[in-house]
């Protein structure tokens, strides 16, 4: 396989941007490099020569995929001001229940169940770094004496099981207001706590 390079060329950037849109449609289960190098204008030869094989694609995938996670989690960081942990995951759960996001939800959910499955395929490692992500973001947007204590990392794990169990129940029913009036309590009972122990 093609070594990762820091700077992929403009062909293999396209040929993935196009593949991953295919992806949000499709998902990748069962994926196969004829079909998807027919509908995004290329050939097997040249998906194989830019990635390696099909594993290498797979791998590529999810990790443009988590691009667009941590895109979402970077507008959450203020290391000037902390938003807060309520405030960051109501402004986060907005964005998960938005209908727009449904496509790019449903890949991450898939490959997240898949790295858990299949540890050793091309998906490998990827819910732990998702986790991580989301828990060094929401530890960003605690003020420093709570983000560094022990309660403080309890909260941002409750936090984050939260809107992963409530984004699972939404993909599953599009239940969008009766899992979001759920949210909303859970986290009001969250700042609650937070506000009786200051």
């Amino acid at each position: 396989m093609p070594p990762k390079t820091a700077n992929p060329s403009a062909r293999q950037t396209h040929l993935l941007e196009a593949a991953y849109r295919y992806a949000l449609t499709h998902g990748l289960t069962d994926l196969s490099l004829r079909p998807l190098a027919e509908a995004i204008g290329s050939s097997t030869r040249v998906l194989m020569f830019l990635f390696g094989n099909k594993d290498g694609l797979v791998r590529a995938l999810p990790e443009r995929a988590r691009t667009d996670e941590l895109e979402l989690l970077a507008r959450f960081r203020r290391s000037d001001r902390p938003v807060g942990l309520v405030p960051a995951a109501h402004q986060v759960w907005t964005w998960l229940a938005a209908d727009e996001h449904r496509p790019l939800l449903r890949l991450w959910t898939e490959v997240y169940a898949r790295s858990l499955v299949e540890p050793d395929g091309p998906w490998a490692g990827f819910a732990r770094t998702t986790v991580d992500d989301g828990l060094d973001v929401l530890a960003a947007c605690q003020p420093q004496p709570e983000r560094d204590g022990e309660d403080g990392a309890t909260c941002r794990t409750l936090t984050l099981a939260v809107l992963r169990g409530a984004l699972l129940d939404l993909l599953a029913t599009d239940g969008e207001r009766r899992v979001t009036a759920a949210v909303h309590r859970q986290l009001a009972f969250l700042d609650r706590e937070d506000h009786d122990s200051a």
